[in-house]
């Protein structure tokens, strides 16, 4: 890795740690799908996100919810104490689109219909509402 590099990994290192998130990579549903999801959660406080997944119909809610407990168990490791009632929100989240995996279904007249079985990955930060104040 050169030197510029190298700079610039460190200074995006430095920045991540004041930053709270997890990752949900190669999840096997179609981005647009979990887009819904993750839509109706974004800046919500956590215990009110945590409800809206828990209750939701969508298969994709359950995937969402266990990577905010994930965040939010990586805000309180990170700052070595429980985090209070109505303390932390979902400040960010995003979806990317991931692997499409191509296969090909049998058609009539002996031809072949494309299907693509997509993936994502999802991204969610969570944040205090004192950092907020601060700046």
């Amino acid at each position: 890795m050169g030197a510029r590099k190298h700079i610039a990994a460190e200074k995006l290192k430095e920045a991540r740690k004041n930053q709270y998130f997890a990752k949900l990579n190669g999840v096997p549903s179609s981005p647009r799908k979990m887009r819904y999801v993750v839509d109706t959660i974004r800046g919500m406080e956590v215990n009110r996100a945590l409800a809206v997944l828990r209750f939701s119909k969508k298969q994709a809610a359950a995937d969402v919810e266990k990577l905010l407990r994930s965040a939010i168990a990586n805000w309180e490791a990170k700052n070595e104490r429980k985090a209070d009632d109505g303390e932390l929100f979902v400040s960010k989240v995003f979806v990317d689109e991931g692997v499409t995996m191509k296969r090909m279904r049998p058609a009539p007249q002996g031809r072949g219909y494309r299907i693509r079985k997509r993936s994502n990955h999802v991204t969610l930060f969570v944040d205090a509402k004192t950092n907020d104040d601060k700046q």
